[in-house]
């Protein structure tokens, strides 16, 4: 029972979760719970979507997810997972045909740490959005994000692989991207004029099937992000 309209506390709570197939409660402007869509479409996996609205959940969402956040993952037999890379680690894990971690531990470990790395730099793109918008200067700040990509950039160098993990796209990389397709959204898609590999990335990932089918434009992304900085999101813009 796939919907695009999100769910808003009132609503009556979708029936059991099919036999063949997995819930995903998600948002459809959500970067954390793209990841999850990305390895979703990724490895072939059959699923139905709820979208949640974030600031008026459903009360029975609570009860499956107590944070309230997207995404989550709900099986048939009533499992509930959540959080972005825990849902894509046990997705992958679940799901073993077209695997996205490596297989031996350190190939895994180096992925995660790289996560972790890259967690870092999500806050600095929301603050140079924050500081745009009140006027202030950002070149301190773009500064910053552009020796990050530096980075990044010199890792796709040294390695001599297309993607971060390998010629293929792995875990990371859609781990990733979700907020490199946004770089337009916060105003920033021009610090990676300097990083030619980071760029030849986001390039190769436009292409990729699944990226495809998660994608909005940046259009798009724009408008609800400027409704979310308002107060009032529109979580069914576009529909």
């Amino acid at each position: 029972m796939s919907t695009e309209k999100c769910f808003v506390d009132g609503s009556a709570a979708p029936g059991p979760v099919q036999p063949d197939r997995l819930r995903l409660y998600s948002m459809r402007f959500c970067p954390f719970a793209q990841r999850t869509r990305l390895v979703l479409h990724a490895k072939g996996i059959k699923f139905e979507t709820i979208n949640i609205h974030l600031q008026k959940k459903p009360v029975w969402y609570l009860e499956k997810n107590p944070e309230g956040l997207v995404p989550t993952i709900e099986t048939p037999a009533g499992e509930v997972v959540y959080e972005s890379s825990i849902t894509c680690e046990y997705l992958d894990e679940v799901y073993p045909e077209k695997k996205l971690l490596p297989a031996i531990p350190f190939g895994k470990a180096k992925q995660r740490m790289m996560l972790d790395h890259f967690s870092k730099i999500i806050p600095h793109l929301f603050k140079i959005s924050s500081a745009k918008r009140k006027g202030d200067d950002v070149s301190g700040f773009e500064a910053e994000l552009k020796e990050k990509f530096t980075k990044l950039n010199e890792h796709l160098v040294k390695q001599k692989t297309k993607f971060f993990g390998s010629d293929t796209i792995t875990f990371i990389d859609y781990m990733m991207w979700p907020f490199f397709e946004r770089l337009g959204m916060f105003g920033v898609q021009h610090c990676l004029d300097h990083t030619p590999e980071l760029k030849k990335w986001t390039e190769r990932m436009l292409e990729d099937p699944a990226v495809k089918a998660t994608m909005h434009s940046t259009e798009n992304h724009k408008v609800f992000f400027n409704s979310f900085l308002e107060g009032e999101p529109d979580y069914d813009y576009g529909l």
